[in-house]
């Protein structure tokens, strides 16, 4: 008998990212949640946990800079992706009325892609970030007149009901969760792989990295840059493109990539998901 995979996820339960978690590994896993992002990867690395499930970016409001300023350090790898569509409810305990809400509470990237909304039905209605949207629905949960911006698992979880479903502004809303591990996931055929390049400070710099890109006609599919922190005005560059790192082109790639930059850290290779998942 194959033995569960212990998971650690962005907690506490209830949150998006369980919701990914439960897509991906369905409910035969023992779920470890965590406090943090950070703790997330720490688990993974201490060997705690199998698997680490973590947000990486959102379609509306776009990169969680926590997950990228972790993978600069890490020492663990990318092993897949789950992308899960963002609905937005807004939650209250039972026989809460909407015009008795005295505070609306959630997450700052939840709150922000439900902005408009919130503007045009609680402009007066003051808002509060928790450190995750579960947070909120465990807080809207203990307190008459708090409502909270969550998911339909927090809604679950807590015993909340709606008073207004899919407030989110952007219909196509969804979120890019990255499965962390140990182990490569060998080759499949439609793989992706992530990596961070440290680009020399030249004129030109991001032309040379990409060069090789279009030299070997590889797709890239994302590139997003955050600062080195080694250094002032020095960044490095998140890339993900098409291919996994076992292939001979990928591996001319990063050949020629080592000689027209500072630096190079293979994130992982791993199959590259399609459409979207419901847990």
């Amino acid at each position: 008998m194959t033995a569960k995979p212990r998971v650690a996820y962005l907690g506490p339960p209830g949150t998006f990212t369980q919701a990914a978690l439960i897509a991906r590994f369905g409910r035969d896993s023992f779920e470890l949640p965590c406090s943090s992002i950070e703790d997330a990867f720490s688990e993974v690395e201490q060997g705690h946990a199998d698997f680490a499930v973590v947000p990486v970016e959102n379609s509306t409001e776009g990169i969680v800079n926590n997950t990228q300023d972790c993978l600069v350090d890490a020492g663990v790898r990318i092993v897949g992706e789950i992308v899960v569509p963002i609905e937005h409810h807004l939650l209250a305990a039972s026989g809460t009325r909407g015009e008795a809400l005295t505070e609306i509470a959630s997450h700052r990237q939840s709150l922000a892609q439900c902005r408009k909304w919130l503007r045009a039905h609680y402009a007066s209605v003051p808002v509060k970030e928790c450190s995750s949207n579960a947070e909120a629905a465990k807080l809207a949960r203990d307190n008459p007149g708090v409502a909270a911006i969550a998911g339909q698992l927090a809604a679950a979880t807590y015993g909340l009901e709606s008073l207004a479903n899919g407030i989110q502004d952007q219909q196509h809303n969804s979120t890019r969760f990255i499965v962390l591990g140990r182990q490569t996931p060998p080759a499949s055929g439609h793989d992706k792989t992530s990596m961070l390049v440290y680009a020399a400070n030249r004129p030109g710099a991001l032309f040379h990295v990409l060069e090789p890109f279009e030299k070997l006609q590889i797709s890239l599919t994302k590139i997003d840059s955050r600062p080195s922190k080694k250094a002032a005005w020095e960044y490095v560059f998140f890339i993900d493109f098409e291919g996994h790192e076992s292939e001979p082109q990928v591996q001319e790639l990063f050949t020629r990539l080592a000689d027209c930059t500072e630096a190079i850290k293979l994130l992982g290779s791993y199959r590259a998901f399609e459409g979207v998942s419901q847990p």
